[in-house]
């Protein structure tokens, strides 16, 4: 691995049996996030700054691309983290795409878990299965 290798983004790819107003709904609005991500109080407004609730810290963010419906990207925490998601209308359905990117050299370590970014990026990646492939899917289809 050469001295300026970053971790590869994360990238999740899932159809949703909802439309696509429904799920930008659940991934655009505070009270649906918290429902299926974490406690928060995010605005669907770029600039907007807010923060989002994990087990290990409460982390800033800022929204950076609202183009309803079809993307939302916010930073998250001072790592250098961006998440966006990429909603297309399959007539009925969605597809939903989570691109985790931002990560920093495998070995380095990261605040305030000490474990290294590929430890945290694999931790993570499992974590957005879940997020996405689980919790998200039954705020959407139900």
């Amino acid at each position: 691995m050469s001295q300026n290798q970053s971790v590869s983004e994360i990238k999740k790819q899932v159809t949703f049996n909802a439309p696509v107003e429904k799920v930008w709904q659940a991934v655009s609005s505070s009270e649906r996030i918290s429902e299926w991500f974490m406690p928060n109080n995010f605005q669907a407004v770029e600039g907007h700054e807010f923060y989002l609730e994990s087990p290990f810290e409460t982390s800033e963010c800022k929204v950076l691309t609202v183009d309803p419906p079809k993307e939302l990207s916010f930073s998250w925490g001072n790592q250098g983290w961006v998440v966006h998601f990429l909603l297309e209308d399959l007539e009925g359905k969605t597809e939903f795409t989570l691109i985790h990117s931002g990560w920093g050299h495998p070995e380095e370590k990261m605040r305030p878990t000490d474990k290294t970014h590929l430890d945290t990026r694999n931790t993570m990646d499992s974590g957005w299965d879940s997020l996405i492939k689980d919790r998200l899917r039954k705020v959407v289809e139900q």
